[in-house]
């Protein structure tokens, strides 16, 4: 392999846009090969990029790949990634890993047996935004942190999306589709989770496409839609965390971290930029802090980038499995948790990953 990682991408779906837009500003990632279950979008897609249009078989068996995207619907990431891995191909996922705590520890496995590199979206935790709030908790600006507060509350994605069905069957919900974002920060910001409690509902047992061609199909709620958490972190901060898609609106903080000197309040870990806003002591106003950390204009397939570098250097890439693996843990225990009303430790931890200076421009 070369200085530039060639990438075969497989899913041609809404989220790949935004890949292949910061694919054009990565100089260390090259798009060679797409693949989709539909030809015809995978044949769209090539002709944009210049890549080649492949079957899922070819393109693992490509010589001109070097990693793949795995940007599948959830149910599909286990068999995607296996068949990628055994192929001996490095693999970024997006998020979850896998629908099961058990299917990401095979995937994490599979990758050691193979010597390949396994890595898993979220990577805005890598922009400018979170990695500046972590400098500040890095710093003891907050003092030690004690609490955080993390709220993803909203409607529900058959607003926007097309085909919405898939984050209301088994590997979505709210926890599994926006979760990960915001553990990824906390972990950043605090350090992996030890302990959790929680409850978890779901309010409707129908919802209806709101736009696109199919607008106005119902379809069935098969998982939780609001999820109440209480997370304790190894250094001892508490966690509380709602994720729902049962809110009309909410003016909720999304992060904010608090400590015995100051509170630092953190932008949306579902972007890569965002305010950071510090206020310490007996100060009545808030302090916006120049961005000094993580991806500047930083877009998703950043964390393929770092990947890209990790192995030049022979270093672990930030935007890992290991973490991957922690937050299906910590969903796995809030799951039995809520069932049976009670605190669960964690089965997994993970190593909180590098700081990433400020990188761009």
């Amino acid at each position: 392999m070369g200085e530039s990682l060639n990438v075969g991408m497989i899913g041609c779906g809404t989220i790949s846009g935004q890949y292949l837009a910061t694919f054009e500003r990565l100089p260390d990632v090259q798009l060679t090969a797409v693949a989709d279950a539909d030809p015809e979008r995978a044949g769209a897609t090539a002709r944009a990029t210049g890549a080649a249009a492949l079957s899922t078989e070819a393109l693992l068996a490509s010589d001109d790949v070097d990693l793949v995207v795995n940007l599948t619907i959830p149910a599909a990431h286990l068999a995607v990634s296996s068949a990628s891995l055994d192929a001996g191909k490095h693999v970024y996922s997006e998020k979850p890993l896998g629908s099961t705590l058990s299917e990401a520890t095979q995937l994490l496995q599979l990758a050691t047996d193979n010597d390949v590199r396994l890595g898993c979206a979220p990577d805005t935790v890598l922009g400018s935004g979170i990695q500046t709030a972590r400098r500040v908790v890095d710093d003891g600006l907050i003092g030690r942190p004690s609490s955080a507060t993390a709220f993803m509350l909203g409607s529900g994605p058959e607003r926007w999306h097309p085909s919405p069905e898939f984050y209301y069957q088994p590997g979505g919900g709210p926890l599994l589709d926006m979760g990960p974002y915001y553990l990824s920060a906390l972990v950043h910001l605090l350090g992996p989770v030890r302990r959790v409690a929680g409850m978890a509902g779901r309010h409707l047992d129908e919802r209806v496409v709101g736009s696109g061609p199919r607008a106005g199909n119902r379809f069935a709620v098969e998982v939780d839609t609001h999820v109440t958490a209480l997370l304790e972190h190894d250094g001892g901060a508490l966690t509380t965390m709602v994720m729902s898609f049962d809110v009309a609106g909410s003016e909720a903080p999304r992060i904010e971290v608090h400590g015995t000197a100051g509170s630092v309040s953190v932008p949306d870990p579902n972007r890569f930029d965002g305010a950071v806003r510090l206020r310490r002591g007996a100060a009545t106003e808030w302090q916006e802090i120049e961005h000094s950390a993580g991806f500047l204009d930083g877009g998703r397939g950043c964390g393929i980038s770092d990947l890209a570098q990790s192995l030049r250097e022979g270093r672990p890439h930030r935007a890992s499995a290991e973490l991957a693996v922690h937050f299906l843990a910590v969903v796995d225990a809030l799951e039995r948790a809520t069932r049976d009303r009670t605190v669960v430790d964690v089965e997994t931890s993970c190593t909180r990953p590098e700081p990433l200076p400020l990188t761009g421009r």
